[in-house]
């Protein structure tokens, strides 16, 4: 058991020491902010333009495409770098799995440029 309580030790150590500082940094921050709210500090604002409506008035779709564009290449990213680390390894299966999934991608992205999601005015 003591071996055991020895092998967590950094670990305790290391959650320890993450708290403390976060504490810290949240304890300094509230007590050295600078205080000077006006009333274009407390408006509300979203999505770059100042909120006007209701809650539940519709976004333009350009928002909704900008995210599927971010997913779409974050996506590609992300798969795209450790399958070209270990491409020696992956094989005929591991190439054309990869080939299925950056079409995939392609057609995403050719339905945004059909969309005109960058097309910007």
């Amino acid at each position: 058991m003591e071996d055991l309580l020895r092998e967590y030790l950094p670990i305790i150590i290391f959650l320890g020491l993450a708290i403390i500082i976060g504490l810290v940094l949240i304890i300094a921050a509230v007590v050295l902010a600078v205080r000077n709210p006006d009333p274009e500090k407390l408006s509300a604002y979203e999505c770059g333009f100042n909120a006007f409506d209701d809650a539940r008035m519709k976004f333009d779709s350009r928002f909704y495409l900008v995210a599927i564009l971010f997913i779409i290449f974050d996506l590609e990213i992300a798969f795209l770098f450790p399958w070209a680390v270990a491409f020696k390894g992956v094989g005929l299966v591991g190439f054309w799995s990869m080939m299925v999934f950056l079409a995939v991608l392609t057609i995403g992205f050719a339905y945004e440029w059909k969309k005109g999601a960058l097309e910007w005015e």
